[in-house]
């Protein structure tokens, strides 16, 4: 990176962040004009195992830049249930006339489809490189980078969320008291492109479908979590079957696990000329996947509001015009995080209610839509 003043510097490169930087650079903002700044190099990134959920709405979001496709195992059927209650909901692509609800695919995957398209375009990255400090003035942004030459925006945005338990506390800030458990498991009779949300009376267990195995979600209470931590493989997928039941057979394999706290940290304010997205704005509860996909909404919106022009106006402009989706958003996951981790008798009700989404297909519909494109 030669030039040190940029209409937009996006800091943190991950898929939200290269995403916007290759969305401004399509639609019509000169590559030498944007910034990437991140911590990681692109190889770092390209190396990361974990496995992402994008919706259909996504997908056709990293269509229009040229990041897709990426190897990745489609879903077409969602199976949604309460563990130890009558109920169960099913959502279906062929309902929706689509060749998928989503994809399950690697996170490292991905950051090299949307590395290569930034550097195809000739954007301006500096990686390895943290920024120390944001000065916000009247006209501009002063950024202080280490151990490099300090840099000017018009506007700077904030793409570089990290875990919720590294994060200062935002305006909406709630610690579920779970442990996020991932995995790759494997199962003796899988359904192919099935992917399951299960709730259990500690949280959520997610199995998604990828290639010949499961990326799992298991959300579970910290003192649960380091007991299943500090299990052995045979005896973590017991527990594992136990809680989740039957429908894909005995689970017979499971990769290394990892564990992060969960909780929700969100504020959905930008100041004259900075403005956060993704996970740097709103950090969820994994219930429903819809982090990175809210986070790639974001993107849409803003590259389409700053390709117009990189100014004060745009970001009150995107403020008001990503309220709503944001908003439900974040009440729908921290709802789901919430109500359904209990084993109090009114989950009899929330099953229930399960299956009446079930029988009604208008309601299939709106839980679909807004898990495929958000509240439009």
């Amino acid at each position: 990176m030669t030039d040190t003043t940029f209409d937009v510097a996006i800091c943190g490169a991950g898929p939200a962040g290269m995403a916007l930087a290759a969305l401004l650079a399509k639609r019509g903002t000169p590559a030498q004009r944007i910034a990437l700044i991140d911590t990681k190099t692109l190889e770092q990134a390209s190396k990361d195992p974990r496995s992402i959920a994008l919706s259909w709405g996504s997908r056709q979001i990293l269509e229009e830049i040229g990041a897709w496709p990426v190897a990745a195992t489609a879903i077409h059927q969602i199976h949604v249930s309460r563990r130890g209650q009558f109920g169960r909901s099913l959502i279906d692509r062929d309902e929706h006339q689509l060749p998928a609800l989503g994809y399950v695919l690697r996170y490292g995957d991905l950051v090299t489809a949307l590395g290569a398209v930034c550097a195809r375009a000739g954007i301006a990255t500096l990686r390895p490189a943290r920024v120390e400090a944001i000065d916000e003035g009247a006209d501009a942004v002063a950024l202080t980078i280490a151990g490099a030459a300090s840099a000017t925006a018009a506007i700077v945005v904030q793409a570089e969320g990290g875990l919720f338990s590294d994060q200062e506390s935002k305006a909406r800030h709630r610690d579920y008291q779970q442990t996020a458990i991932i995995a790759q498991v494997r199962s003796s009779r899988p359904i192919a492109h099935r992917a399951y949300e299960r709730f259990t009376e500690q949280g959520p267990l997610a199995l998604l479908p990828q290639g010949e195995d499961y990326s799992l979600v298991w959300c579970v209470r910290p003192d649960t979590a380091a007991r299943l931590q500090a299990l052995d493989d045979a005896a973590f997928l017991a527990e594992l079957g136990a809680a989740f039941g039957e429908r894909v057979g005995s689970f017979t394999h499971a990769s290394p696990r990892l564990a992060f706290p969960l909780g929700l940290n969100a504020d959905p304010r930008s100041s004259a000329r900075t403005v956060a997205i993704g996970n740097a704005a709103q950090t969820l509860h994994p219930v429903a996947g819809q982090g990175l996909n809210l986070g790639l909404r974001d993107v849409a919106v803003l590259a389409r509001l700053l390709a117009q022009g990189a100014n004060p106006a745009m970001l009150a402009q995107f403020t008001e015009l990503r309220r709503r989706d944001r908003d439900t958003t974040v009440r729908l996951t921290d709802t789901m995080a919430r109500i359904f981790a209990n084993d109090s008798p009114a989950q009899a009700l929330l099953g229930l209610s399960l299956a009446a989404i079930d029988m009604v297909a208008p309601a299939r519909g709106v839980l679909a839509e807004l898990m495929m494109y958000g509240r439009r």
